[in-house]
């Protein structure tokens, strides 16, 4: 799953403008132009699209917590780069739509994934953790697709 279809699922989920998406980008720390958001939503076969990279979806989806949650009150004392895996992509959609462990079995069942607690928490582990488990693009495609049914659902 390509970071640029990630980007679209979730304003898909938020039924989300031009001008909301530009804001987001704005709230996590990256103004960009409209006509480069543009060339992140465009077809890949589009001659203006621009692969969004994963520094610009750190930023969206930093953003997105706050555009949904409000501003943190705490202060991040670390702010060294880290690289956008699958986990963390999960991990901040999670902390952007404030679900709870419920709320997961929920999405994965949504789209037919049986999904044990033990799983499911190495999802959210560290990764230098015993347990961790890397997510595959497969679980955060489904996982996506299953927060766009539950989101439709509640409206």
């Amino acid at each position: 799953m390509t970071k640029n279809e990630i980007l679209k699922k979730v304003q898909n989920i938020e039924a989300l403008s031009h001008e909301e998406m530009l804001e987001i980008f704005k709230l996590g720390g990256l103004e960009i132009p409209s006509a480069r958001l543009e060339g992140y939503l465009a077809d890949p076969g589009d001659k203006h699209y621009l692969d969004c990279g994963a520094e610009a979806l750190g930023h969206f989806l930093d953003g997105l917590i706050i555009y949904k949650r409000g501003p943190s009150d705490k202060k991040t004392a670390d702010d060294t780069p880290v690289a956008l895996t699958n986990n963390l992509i999960l991990k901040k959609v999670r902390i952007a739509y404030d679900l709870k462990e419920a709320d997961l079995f929920a999405i994965f069942h949504a789209v037919d994934i049986d999904i044990t607690k033990g799983e499911l928490s190495a999802l959210f582990r560290k990764e230098d953790h015993k347990k961790f488990r890397l997510c595959p693009d497969s679980i955060l495609q489904l996982f996506l697709e299953g927060l766009e049914i539950c989101e439709r659902d509640m409206l």
